[in-house]
């Protein structure tokens, strides 16, 4: 997929190995039910970016061109450097902005703390 512009997301998702489609379907579902109404998606790099007052939160496929991690799909949260995560849910990598969880399968995402820091990220977004 390198140098490749997808149009639409509909597009990105049909070009997805089937294991990477369905992860990012479920993430995707659980971003769009728990951000406000307010937050637009759109594709931003190739992939789902959430975005509000600034930008929130990020869906990053392995296939995707640039990822750079190897298997499965990235949720990333724009400004993580500020969220309590009291659960310590998300990975802190070599960015010092962006924090984030990679899911390998379908299996590991865990809804309730999405849920979580989803609410918190959107209020730090109207803020």
């Amino acid at each position: 997929m390198s140098g490749y512009k997808f149009q639409s997301i509909v597009e990105l998702l049909e070009s997805l190995p089937e294991e990477e489609r369905i992860i990012v379907d479920v993430l995707r579902q659980i971003v769009l039910e728990h951000l406000p109404a307010t937050a637009k998606e759109k594709l931003s790099y190739n992939v789902p970016f959430y975005k509000g007052k600034k930008g929130i939160c990020i869906i990053y496929p392995a296939s995707v061109h640039r990822a750079g991690f190897k298997e499965g799909v990235l949720l990333g949260f724009w400004h993580g450097n500020k969220l309590k995560d009291e659960d310590r849910y998300l990975k802190h990598g070599t960015n010092k902005q962006v924090f984030y969880k990679i899911y390998k399968s379908v299996d590991e995402i865990n809804e309730r703390a999405i849920v979580k820091l989803l609410k918190e990220a959107a209020e730090l977004d109207q803020r």
